[in-house]
C-alpha cells in the first residue's frame, strides 16, 4: 500500500498519474480538508501539519508516501523532512527532473503563496539546470475555486487568465506548482497558448514510484483506493466521483489525533 496526502482534492490528480502506471497497487489518500487551503498558512503551522500528515500515513504502515502537495514539500525545503519509515517521494523532485528532460531554462511556476514565499521551486530549479531563470506567481484564488467544484466556470477562467498575465512572454514552460492546477488546465492552455508547455510533476512522481515498487519488489495490490478527509465526507465523496470518476468511492473521516 502506498500513501498519498493533499490539502483537498489536488491530489486526486496525483492518483491519477499513479493509476495509470499501477493500476493494481492499494492507495490511502489523505485528504486535509479541516484545514485547507494550506497556501496562506504560517510556516510554523503548515510544517506542524506536514509532521501530522507524514506520521499519520506512516503509522499505517504505507510502503512508500507519495507527496500530493506542493505546498508541504515547499515547507519540508525549508525545514528539512520529518524521519519516516515509508521512501517519501518529492514533488519538487519530479518538476525538476520534467524540466531537466524538456531542457527548458525560461520557466514559470504558479504555486500558492507559502510554497512562493519559501522559494523552494526557484532555488531547486536554479541548482539543477544551469542557466535557468525563474519566475514563481502565487495564486491564492485558484485552490478555494477547485475545492468548491467551480473549476470550469467563468470566475475559474478570469482567475487564471489573470495569473497567468503576470508570468512573462517567452517560457519554455510553466510548473503546476499545486496539485489542484491540472484541473484547471483547460484555462492554463487558453491564457498561455500552444507554445508554452505546461508541467504536471505527477506524471515524474508517479514512474519514480513505479521504478521504486519494482526494485522493492513490493507485492502486487487489489487496485482499492481509500479516500479519507478530515472534513465534510458527503462532499468530498461527490468531488472524488466527479473528479475520479467512480461511482461510489468509499470515503472515511479520521483526526489526525486518533488512531
Amino acid at each position: 500500500m502506498i500513501g498519498l496526502f493533499d490539502s483537498g482534492l489536488g491530489g486526486l490528480t496525483v492518483i491519477r498519474r499513479v493509476r495509470e502506471r499501477l493500476p493494481d497497487v492499494d492507495i490511502l489518500y489523505f485528504a486535509d480538508q479541516a484545514h485547507v487551503p494550506y497556501g496562506g498558512r504560517a510556516p510554523d503551522d503548515l510544517f506542524a501539519l506536514v509532521q501530522s500528515n507524514l506520521a499519520w500515513l506512516d503509522e499505517r504502515g504505507v510502503e512508500a508516501i507519495v507527496m500530493a502537495c506542493n505546498t508541504s514539500c515547499a515547507i519540508a525545503d525549508v525545514y528539512g523532512w520529518p524521519s519516516t519509515r515509508a521512501e517519501v517521494f518529492d514533488l519538487l523532485d519530479s518538476a525538476t527532473i520534467a524540466l531537466q528532460r524538456r531542457a527548458a531554462r525560461r520557466v514559470g511556476v504558479v504555486a500558492t503563496e507559502a510554497t512562493v514565499r519559501s522559494g523552494a521551486y526557484g532555488r531547486r530549479i536554479r541548482n539543477a539546470i544551469q542557466q535557468s531563470e525563474v519566475w514563481e506567481v502565487a495564486a491564492p484564488q485558484l485552490v478555494p475555486l477547485v475545492e468548491a467544484g467551480e473549476h470550469e466556470s467563468e470566475a475559474a477562467r478570469i482567475a487564471v487568465a489573470r495569473v497567468c498575465a503576470e508570468l512573462p512572454p517567452g517560457l519554455d514552460a510553466v510548473v503546476y506548482g499545486c496539485t489542484h492546477y491540472p484541473v484547471l488546465e483547460a484555462h492554463f492552455r487558453a491564457a498561455l497558448g500552444p507554445a508554452v508547455e505546461l508541467v504536471d510533476p505527477a506524471f515524474v512522481q508517479a514512474a519514480r514510484l513505479a521504478e521504486f515498487l519494482a526494485l522493492d519488489e513490493t507485492p502486487v495490490g487489489s487496485g482499492t483506493t481509500r479516500y479519507v478527509t478530515s472534513g465534510d465526507p458527503e462532499r468530498f465523496r461527490a468531488s472524488v466521483a466527479r473528479i475520479m470518476e467512480e461511482r461510489t468511492p468509499v470515503i472515511m473521516t479520521t483526526s489526525l489525533l486518533s488512531s
